[in-house]
């Protein structure tokens, strides 16, 4: 028969292969210090709450959460927290009754004790062992699916740090006239945006 894999390490191998995966050194992501440079030299005002998002994604990946605190997205704690909470739940749920059917199955094939499920043959036993296991493994990806929404949300949120979402957005239209070939000009209406 083959060894059993505990699901709490199957869980740290999704972990650290996600840790892996977003922990590379080429993360898609600036300092803080090159925008802030790169505003001083055009002569506009930088932002002054800007976030680094290298910071965000490692901390988000070290702690689920740690991100969004950083970022200053608290509220965001309870969505994220609630998702982890639920993909656990119904990842040991599936775990406890795939542990179940595994035993009954063992015990029909023996043949030393009663079935624990006498309405069940041994291959309506295996076809409840392949459904249950196949519920975990998918709990397993939905957990790490969660994990990296949690950490791509706060890298987002980081980079958006920087964005201007001031009140001094206008829209303007005015009358403008376009050169066109030779000597011709088209007139028509400019939309103007300042942001």
């Amino acid at each position: 028969m083959a060894k059993q894999i505990n699901p709490k390490t199957k869980l740290l191998h999704v972990v650290l292969g996600f840790l892996c995966l977003f922990l590379t050194h080429s993360a898609f992501a600036q300092d803080s210090d090159t925008n802030v440079s790169l505003t001083d030299s055009i002569g506009i005002e930088a932002p002054t709450n800007v976030k680094n998002p290298k910071k965000a994604i490692y901390l988000s990946l070290m702690f689920p959460g740690a991100g969004q605190v950083y970022n200053e997205k608290v509220w965001k704690l309870p969505l994220l927290y609630s998702g982890v909470s639920t993909a656990i739940y119904f990842l040991n749920f599936n775990n406890r009754r795939y542990q179940e059917f595994i035993a009954a199955l063992e015990i029909v094939r023996e043949g030393t004790e009663a079935n624990p499920f006498p309405n069940l043959n041994e291959d309506g036993i295996i076809r409840n062992v392949n459904y249950w296991r196949r519920n975990r493994d998918a709990m397993y990806m939905v957990f790490g699916a969660i994990y990296a929404l949690g950490a791509v949300d706060a890298f987002v949120d980081a980079h958006l740090s920087g964005f201007d979402v001031s009140d001094d957005l206008s829209f303007k239209i005015k009358p403008s006239m376009e050169p066109l070939l030779a000597n011709n000009n088209a007139v028509g209406l400019s939309f103007i945006i300042k942001f």
